[in-house]
């Protein structure tokens, strides 16, 4: 790994993102309407600030997924991977790239929602703000770091956008947000206790409810950092250079 070259990468990706207002709007514009739409939905404060917080996580997650899964595919299938991967770039490098400047969006992303939900919808948070946003952007990490992974299986940007439904909405249905996890049969809890996105809800139904830094969220934020980096060792382990 090269700190340099990491960099170098990082600022591509971030000027590139620049001139692409369309993906901007979808990173940073699509999860604060989705929050602004659910306020409204249930247009009642008390079960806006029990579901708010959970899906405050999850928006940047699916966002975050498809965005990342697809331009990593653009890359490649436009043939600048593999003349990326002509010169000292490793594999390594170019997703750590990928994660620094989409960490930096997912900062911005969160940050605004955040805003938006704690002023205007009048989210009421019991606990901690700074948990609040390093789960939030963990989240969001974790959805471009499996965007990432996904790329890899995918040939067209059509397949890449067909994976959501493979790797986002099981872990929406077992997470815990529609029926509690505990109320579900014993081999779908078992299944739930292996995804990331199980963790994720979990940690923010406890800031919500608690002002301390329990010891469930300590284990929900190790858990889905460690997913993050297994994800994007694996998705080291599986880039290649071009689809054939």
């Amino acid at each position: 790994m090269n700190l340099a070259i990491t960099l170098a990468t990082t600022r591509r990706i971030l000027a590139q993102l620049k001139h692409d207002h369309r993906t901007l709007a979808l990173l940073i514009g699509v999860p604060a309407l989705l929050m602004i739409l659910l306020r409204y939905v249930f247009d009642e404060p008390m079960l806006f600030d029990r579901i708010g917080p959970m899906l405050l996580g999850l928006f940047p997650f699916t966002v975050m997924f498809v965005v990342t899964s697809v331009a990593t595919l653009r890359e490649r299938t436009s043939g600048t991977l593999e003349r990326l991967m002509t010169m000292p770039l490793g594999k390594l490098d170019l997703l750590l790239g990928y994660a620094l400047a989409f960490g930096l969006i997912a900062l911005v992303q969160v940050g605004v929602v955040l805003v938006i939900s704690l002023t205007w919808l009048g989210l009421d948070l019991n606990g901690s703000l700074g948990s609040l946003v390093l789960v939030s952007l963990l989240d969001a990490l974790l959805g471009m770091s499996l965007g990432l992974f996904a790329s890899a299986f995918a040939r067209t940007e059509f397949q890449a956008v067909q994976f959501m439904p493979a790797f986002v909405l099981p872990q929406l249905l077992l997470c815990g947000l529609i029926m509690p996890r505990e109320d579900m049969a014993p081999w779908l809890q078992a299944i739930s206790d292996v995804l990331p996105l199980s963790y994720a809800v979990e940690g923010m139904r406890e800031i919500s409810f608690s002002a301390e830094v329990t010891g469930t969220l300590t284990l929900d934020v190790t858990v889905i950092a460690a997913f993050t980096m297994v994800a994007l060792l694996l998705g080291a382990v599986t880039l290649r250079r071009r689809t054939p």
